[in-house]
């Protein structure tokens, strides 16, 4: 049963009673009870994306991240298995790693240099002889994270009995299969990455992902600084085809290109654009085949879709969107560009175009990012006022139908993925 939101009540309810099917109270983003609640009943309970395989290339290697606000490091361990581990020291709890990445043997508390191995195991501590009789090193390791991931996607959690991560995943698996493929044959890999803070709620981000509604009002700029032909395949408003499903377990899927959910489906009518001319010419002269080139020029706008993981990542078009919440009211975003991992000389000049149509969008001083997090902070400012005023969800309710594979489903202007969201949000939320 939905408790009805009013202006008498919302500040009374339960947090898992401000969610509503079409609306969602303002009190979920400027709440900070609320947000510690969030911490510890959904980031430390669920599969929460940490790394992608591509950052941990070789024993020894690592990379220093959060899940939630805890902060973890995810390695390679020397039998090539990757292993979470929180980033505190047994003792007296000092980080062990303040490197965003890197290759290591171990890690060594600078404090007083206990060391641990890359699995966490605890491997000396100087002048043991104070701890004789007082402490077991057996149970002294880095706390370990519960590490499954899929498709190169690396997930952990501090749940010790978690749902195995295919299920968590569930019917996104399909769509995390179609994203990687715009390696145009070959494996994707990490390109590189940047970081930067919004003033606002985790979950302001976490709606954006999902919403087509905002993109032709708020990316006017990017709309106008591109080619015709790139502006044309991004005019989705309009389009019957262009559809956003709600595949279960708080997972949505918005594609804007249909025609480009599945790379593989292309039947050889679609023109390669204009402005790839000269990439084409390049891969040319070094001999790549007409096939390949096609398989990776037509990837270099992604796949034509965002897909949205809760609650931190998405693989969004042609890149990985992570959130990480800092407090009530500020988030850090990590936008990481990927590319074909091949012979440098097929995949280096590819990769130096997707670097390129990344920063023209995503990028700090790109046309698309900054307007974003302008809306983002807007949002925050605005609920700040009226708290007993609703946000509302309810686009294309009234129209929202299951596809054939039984995904709620309705336009990509509808707001089919922000609902999906707080259902599960709501299920998190509720009291133990």
């Amino acid at each position: 049963m939905t408790t009805e939101i009013t202006a008498s009540n919302v500040h009374d309810l339960a947090p898992a009673d401000l969610v509503a099917p079409d609306q969602v109270a303002g009190r979920v983003y400027t709440d900070p009870d609320i947000f510690e609640l969030e911490m510890t009943r959904i980031f430390e309970r669920t599969w929460v994306w940490v790394a992608h395989d591509s950052e941990l290339p070789r024993p020894g290697t690592f990379k220093s991240t959060h899940v939630g606000r805890q902060p973890v490091i995810v390695t390679r361990d020397r039998q090539g298995e990757v292993r979470t581990v929180l980033n505190r020291c047994r003792h007296r709890g000092a980080s062990v790693c303040e490197r965003k990445t890197g290759r290591a043997s171990g890690f060594t508390c600078p404090y007083h240099a206990w060391s641990y191995g890359l699995d966490g195991s605890l491997r000396g501590v100087p002048y043991p002889d104070g701890y004789a009789g007082v402490m077991d090193r057996s149970g002294m390791g880095l706390q370990r994270l519960r590490t499954e991931s899929y498709g190169g996607m690396i997930f952990a959690t501090f749940a010790e009995a978690p749902e195995p991560l295919s299920e968590f995943l569930g019917d996104a698996r399909t769509w995390i299969d179609r994203f990687l493929k715009q390696g145009g044959g070959y494996p994707v890999k990490v390109l590189g990455t940047h970081r930067f803070r919004y003033r606002g709620n985790w979950k302001i981000q976490l709606e954006n992902t999902t919403d087509g509604y905002h993109f032709p009002i708020v990316h006017r700029s990017w709309m106008a600084s591109v080619d015709a032909e790139t502006a044309n395949m991004m005019s989705f408003m309009t389009d019957p085809e262009a559809i956003t499903h709600d595949l279960g377990g708080g997972h949505s899927v918005m594609q804007m290109v249909p025609e480009h959910s599945d790379l593989d489906a292309d039947d050889g009518t679609e023109k390669l654009q204009d402005r790839f001319s000269p990439l084409i010419s390049q891969l040319e002269s070094v001999g790549v085949e007409p096939a390949e080139i096609r398989r990776l020029v037509r990837a270099m706008h992604g796949t034509g879709f965002n897909l949205n993981l809760f609650p931190n990542v998405s693989m969004s078009i042609s890149f990985f969107r992570v959130l990480r919440p800092i407090s009530v009211g500020e988030t850090e975003i990590e936008h990481i560009a990927i590319g074909p991992d091949g012979p440098p000389e097929i995949t280096g000049p590819v990769n130096r175009e997707r670097l390129r149509a990344h920063e023209h969008f995503q990028g700090p001083f790109g046309f698309g990012t900054p307007d974003d997090a302008e809306g983002w902070d807007r949002v925050q400012r605005g609920t700040a006022a009226a708290p007993e005023m609703p946000i509302m969800v309810n686009r294309g309710l009234g129209r929202e139908k299951p596809s054939p594979e039984g995904w709620p489903t309705s336009h990509v202007t509808d707001e089919t993925g922000m609902r999906a969201a707080y259902e599960q949000w709501k299920r998190m939320m509720h009291d133990d």
